[in-house]
């Protein structure tokens, strides 16, 4: 643990019937980061120290991530959005700024559309609308071949089997190999994700996100149904070589929100683009969370 680390505060928060183990550090507006497969909390380890000059920043890990509960069920979209919402109530605010990366992205989409009152601002990494890709799913070949491992999540037992018998290999093939800034993943740390995934329950937990976002009656409930609109202003950031998500999968935000809006796109930059390029993550959510007013629709490429 570094001497940064070592400020941060850990401790648990009771919402919507678990508890969720959570870091924070600073004072003011409430920005709540929240992490996607298979990490924890600790993938916003660049953004904690930069945003927390001036907010207050908390990290959850997700349900049935490293040090919160793992219960059973609940892994569907409307109880991980009812989550983050009892997070905020539980912290004593009203409304937070909200960023999302990969899941944590989907429930970010979900919670502002569920719950407008609790969002101030959203920001939203690599990371697309549910419906979006559910949709894509059943029509883009190229993102069916992209997600071919969200068609294996789906037997039950055998891929936490397989993943546990080789889990050193996958992390690293998930993050390292997977990342176009190779560097951004040391040996160091695909140990320090593997240890998280180590922990009884956690992959389980992880995969049924997947099985339930897939389930039968999740397609027919979202079968034609039109997304309600963001009313939050949004910032989507996205690497554009994602060898998950494909680029495609941008197309029609602007159709979803009603409000200022800004897609960047970020080249040499692949799934991880906090982790690959945490400077340049660091100064668009600065801009964006401080910023009083936004106006018009920006879409542009940045470079780090």
């Amino acid at each position: 643990m570094t001497a940064l680390e070592a400020t941060w505060e850990h401790h648990y928060i009771e919402t919507n019937r678990i508890r969720l183990h959570c870091v924070s550090q600073g004072q003011g507006e409430l920005v709540i980061l929240l992490h996607g497969f298979p990490e924890f909390w600790y993938s916003w380890r660049y953004q904690i120290p930069a945003l927390s000059r001036y907010f207050k920043v908390v990290v959850p890990d997700l349900r049935g991530y490293n040090d919160s509960d793992k219960p059973d069920s609940g892994y569907d979209l409307d109880t991980l959005s009812a989550d983050i919402k009892g997070l905020i109530e539980s912290l004593g605010y009203v409304k937070a700024h909200i960023v999302g990366h990969d899941w944590g992205g989907a429930i970010a989409w979900h919670l502002a559309e569920r719950f407008p009152n609790c969002l101030d601002r959203l920001a939203i990494l690599n990371a697309p609308h549910p419906q979006q890709w559910l949709q894509a799913m059943g029509s883009n070949v190229d993102q069916l071949r992209r997600s071919w491992y969200v068609l294996a999540f789906q037997v039950p037992g055998v891929p936490e089997w397989l993943i546990q018998q080789n889990l050193k290999d996958f992390v690293k093939k998930v993050f390292q190999e997977q990342a176009v800034r190779k560097g951004a993943f040391t040996s160091e740390l695909t140990k320090i994700y593997q240890e998280a995934l180590e922990k009884p329950g956690v992959l389980s937990s992880a995969i049924n996100y997947y099985r339930q976002l897939m389930s039968p009656l999740n397609w027919v409930q979202n079968l034609g149904r039109s997304p309600h609109y963001v009313t939050a202003p949004t910032l989507v950031l996205w690497g554009e070589e994602d060898s998950f998500l494909s680029n495609k999968l941008t197309d029609g935000f602007d159709r979803l929100i009603k409000a200022p809006f800004q897609l960047k796109l970020v080249p040499h930059c692949g799934h991880w683009i906090q982790q690959e390029v945490p400077h340049l993550v660091n100064r668009e959510l600065l801009s964006f969370l401080r910023a009083t007013s936004h106006r018009g629709q920006l879409i542009g490429k940045e470079e780090e």
